[in-house]
């Protein structure tokens, strides 16, 4: 399971319609709503400055929160859509969709890669380029993994690692249909060098 959900602390929104969502806007609150999930949809605000902070990070629309509001159980959420004023791109209003347990989301899981003593590209000088950090997944609201593990063991200079020769967690799949490339172990720029050299006096000596 995923290691640490972050929380989102939010407001119920007493009053709906544009009158409303003014006034919340008016005391530094952005205006929102969560719905789906078997629940009614419940207006929400939340403080414009940490909701903007949240939005620079980074990944907003896929990650998972803990929403927690006074007075109502925390819910997992995953939030659906910002809008922005079309001027200044500030945000106006979010909707959030609540998550059952068997609910599927698209999430950005974090690569670990383990064995690197044990790739012998590695030890005899080889680099490790990590294309994609992190890897988008389809997974279950109930069963988020906390990593997707590379084991580099066994690998050699030139090999690439792509993200069908992964194991994926139970019930994950990727965003992306089609075999991309995760991370490849790069010859060290000592022996690109030396092999360039000799290219070049083999070319000089025909």
């Amino acid at each position: 399971m995923v290691g640490a959900i972050p929380d989102l602390v939010a407001e119920a929104r007493t009053g709906t319609g544009k009158g409303a969502a003014r006034q919340a806007r008016r005391a530094g609150m952005v205006p929102g709503v969560v719905y789906g999930g078997g629940g009614y949809p419940m207006p929400i605000q939340l403080p414009f400055n940490v909701l903007l902070k949240r939005l620079k990070q980074g990944r907003f629309l896929a990650t998972l929160f803990n929403l927690k509001i006074q007075g109502e159980d925390d819910v997992r959420v995953i939030c659906r859509g910002v809008q922005r004023d079309a001027v200044k791109d500030l945000p106006t209003h979010v909707d959030f969709m609540r998550l059952r347990r068997t609910s599927r989301v698209n999430l950005f899981i974090p690569v670990v890669f383990i064995n690197e003593d044990a790739a012998p590209g590695l030890k005899r000088g080889g680099v490790l380029t990590v294309v994609r950090p992190e890897v988008e997944l389809v997974v279950t609201a109930a069963d988020i993994p906390e990593s997707v593990v590379v084991d580099l063991a066994g690998l050699n200079v030139g090999d690439t690692i792509t993200i069908s020769s992964v194991e994926l967690p139970s019930g994950a799949r990727p965003m992306i249909n089609r075999d991309f490339v995760i991370a490849n172990i790069a010859a060290p720029s000592g022996l690109i060098s030396s092999e360039e050299g000799e290219a070049a006096v083999d070319e000089t000596e025909e």
